[in-house]
C-alpha cells in the first residue's frame, strides 16, 4: 500500500513544489495539505502515514501542531522540513514527537529516504543538524556537572536560552513548555542564583560559560 503523507507548511509554492515533487514517486501518496496548525488538525486524519511539518506556520508553531496532533493519532509519523538548522528547534521537535528532522534544500532523494524511513519506524535527521546537536550535546554534558549545580537540568537549559538572548515565549516553544512553565524556570532560577532580575542572571550565566 502506497504511504500516505499530508504536507504542513505556510508557503505556498514550497508546498506544492513539494507535493509535486511527492506525486512522481512510487508508493506515495499525498492526500492531505494545510497551511497552518488549525488547518492540519482539521484535514489529517488517523488514515495518514507520515506528516511533513514545517516549523513556522501562519498562526503558530509546527512543534505545537506536532505535539496536538500526535495526541490524537499516537502512530502518525512527523518528519519536520523546516530552514532552521539549529539544534534547539531540532530538540524541541524531538521532544514534540518528531521522528525526522531535515532541513528545506535537501534533494529529492533525500527528501524520498527520510519519508519512507519515518513511515517504517526509523529515525532520521539531516547530516548538518545532527553534527551541531552532537556538539551542543557534548557541550552540555561537559558543563552540566560543574555549572550551578543547585540548579535542575531544566533549570540550567532556561538559564542557557535566557543567556542565548532568548525571551520567555521563545524559550517555551523551544523547549515545547508552556509559557507559565517557563516563568516559574525563571522565578526559580533567580531565587537559586541569588540574582535580582534577569539580566543579572543572564550576566551571571554568560561568565559561567552558557549562552554561547
Amino acid at each position: 500500500m502506497a504511504i500516505a503523507v499530508a504536507v504542513v507548511d505556510d508557503h505556498p509554492v514550497f508546498r506544492l513544489g513539494l507535493v509535486a515533487l511527492l506525486g512522481t514517486l512510487d508508493g506515495i501518496e499525498v492526500v492531505a495539505q494545510a497551511s497552518s496548525v488549525a488547518e492540519a488538525l482539521e484535514v489529517i486524519t488517523a488514515d495518514v502515514d507520515v506528516v511533513l511539518m514545517d516549523l513556522e506556520l501562519g498562526d503558530g508553531s509546527g512543534i505545537e501542531a506536532t505535539r496536538l496532533l500526535l495526541g490524537r493519532f499516537p502512530g502518525l509519523r512527523v518528519l519536520v522540513v523546516t530552514m532552521h538548522e539549529d539544534e534547539d528547534s531540532l530538540v524541541a521537535s524531538v521532544r514534540a514527537g518528531a521522528r525526522g528532522y531535515l532541513v528545506k534544500g535537501a534533494d529529492p532523494s533525500g527528501v524520498e529516504r527520510a519519508i519512507r524511513a519515518v513511515a517504517d519506524g526509523e529515525v532520521i535527521v539531516g547530516a548538518a543538524v545532527a553534527a551541531k546537536a552532537i556538539g551542543a550535546m557534548a557541550a552540555s554534558r561537559t558543563l552540566a556537572p560543574t555549572v550551578f549545580p543547585e540548579l535542575t537540568d531544566r533549570e540550567r537549559e532556561v538559564l542557557d536560552l535566557m543567556a542565548r538572548g532568548h525571551d520567555n515565549a521563545t524559550i517555551a516553544r523551544r523547549l515545547v513548555l508552556s509559557p507559565k512553565t517557563v516563568r516559574n524556570h525563571v522565578s526559580n532560577v533567580l531565587g537559586k542564583l541569588g540574582a535580582a532580575d534577569r539580566s543579572t542572571a543572564i550576566v551571571r550565566a554568560r561568565e559561567a560559560g552558557l549562552g554561547a
